[in-house]
């Protein structure tokens, strides 16, 4: 009966086995943990304080709460924000409540994926950080400032912790080979292939490597080579999380690239999301907004030949499709750009969110009847098309009294260097007029 016990007990992952047990067995993080850096002085001083520990998976944010509790003594109580709910956060309140009055030992309370917390659950952590009954940790991969409530962000101190360089993903291969793995033997492109694969990911490196060990074990094979590595491991194996910073630090990147008439670049970070597995219909999405905020006027065919292409893809699907969304992205890239329709929309909403409300002129008012046409609206509408050059020149379409004000200024570039030209023309047949009447 032993054995069957034994035999049905989980199987301890290999990164579990080796998480830190010291600060100094840590390897990265060096701009947190180094001699006078931000986390060495906080576990330095004894004295734990609230705190959000950012960064991408794998790069020791459970580790280090765990840590801290070791460190500064304290009960350790952990939730996960994807399989927790209020009833777990109120029993983990009353389990560090009595842990306080019968061994007088405070509790650090550590919450991985505090992001999935909706804001009631966020809340409910506040009272019990301000009166000190728990030290609140809280891990997270995306970004604070807009996941976190601002009440409990306000409570806590934001250490940002980055993605591993190779050089220390090498030594924690070493570390795992020294403990797990002395049977097997590694080439040098093979450990390059799997540091890459495990890309900033200590986890990640510690699960290819379990990969790579049982079926090395299960063939008995004990020499690996990079062609082993390639047929062992799954495809993809890049850091990408479809909801996460990584996403948006990439769309940043590709919109950038096409804002900055970068094609060959815009090409790299569109393949780079697509190989990752990013939604094309919200790149073609994306697209439409860098046509409209980056281009606009200056070529009104960047939009259309946008909207083709997200109707392309709706079509075709992938890969084909994918293809329409490579030409769009790289006839926006080579655009002439101007974002004078964005800023001067940006404008006109930032006059009238602090503006008065101001009336329609009668002049401009629609008369359907004739009680609206007796109080005079419509009267003195000058129609454009009966004009020279089909235009009212000196008429005024503004709220009476409204200082004047030019929300679009037209860039030199593109079509819209035409669009300026046209504007001046029509300004200087505006002048002409008044000076006649």
């Amino acid at each position: 009966m032993t054995d069957l016990f034994a035999q049905n007990e989980p199987v301890v992952p290999l990164a579990e086995k080796l998480r830190p047990k010291k600060l100094d067995d840590i390897i990265g993080q060096t701009h947190l943990l180094g001699v006078g850096k931000p986390l060495r002085l906080a576990f330095e001083s004894g004295k734990p304080h609230s705190m959000i520990l950012w960064g991408p998976p794998g790069t020791g944010k459970t580790t280090l709460a765990r840590m801290m509790s070791v460190e500064f003594d304290t009960e350790f109580i952990a939730l996960s924000a994807v399989l927790s709910g209020v009833k777990d956060i109120r029993q983990a309140i009353e389990r560090a409540q009595i842990t306080l009055q019968q061994t007088h030992r405070h509790t650090i309370l550590f919450v991985d994926e505090v992001h999935r917390f909706n804001k009631a659950q966020q809340d409910a952590f506040l009272p019990y950080v301000e009166q000190g009954l728990v030290t609140f940790v809280g891990a997270t991969t995306e970004n604070p400032s807009f996941e976190v409530n601002s009440a409990l962000l306000s409570r806590t101190q934001v250490y940002v912790l980055t993605a591993l360089s190779n050089d220390e993903l090498s030594l924690l291969f070493l570390r795992a080979k020294t403990f797990a793995l002395q049977a097997i033997r590694f080439s040098s492109a093979a450990i390059n292939s799997l540091i890459e694969s495990a890309d900033g990911d200590a986890r990640r490196l510690f699960n290819l490597l379990e990969q790579i060990k049982y079926a090395a074990e299960t063939a008995n094979i004990t020499d690996i080579d990079i062609a082993y590595v390639r047929n062992a491991l799954s495809r993809s194996t890049r850091s990408f999380d479809k909801g996460g910073d990584e996403f948006y630090d990439q769309i940043s990147a590709l919109h950038k690239s096409v804002r900055g008439s970068s094609p060959d670049a815009a090409l790299y970070w569109l393949c780079r999301m697509l190989d990752a597995g990013a939604d094309p219909r919200y790149i073609g999405r994306r697209l439409i907004r860098i046509a409209v905020e980056d281009i606009g006027l200056a070529d009104p065919r960047a939009l259309r030949m946008t909207l083709d292409a997200c109707e392309t893809y709706e079509r075709l699907g992938s890969p084909e499709g994918e293809l329409a969304l490579v030409q769009a992205i790289l006839y926006l890239a080579c655009a002439p750009k101007s974002n004078a329709a964005y800023l001067a929309y940006n404008k006109a909403r930032s006059f009238i969110a602090r503006d008065k409300s101001r009336a329609v002129p009668a002049h401009l008012r629609n008369a359907p009847t004739n009680l609206m046409k007796n109080l005079g609206f419509g009267d003195a509408y000058r129609y454009a098309h009966d004009c020279p050059e089909a235009y009212a020149a000196g008429e005024d379409y503004f709220p009476e009294k409204m200082p004047t004000i030019n929300f679009y200024q037209p860039t030199a570039y593109g079509l819209e260097k035409k669009i300026m030209e046209k504007l001046a023309h029509l300004r200087t047949l505006d002048k002409q007029a008044k000076k006649i009447i």
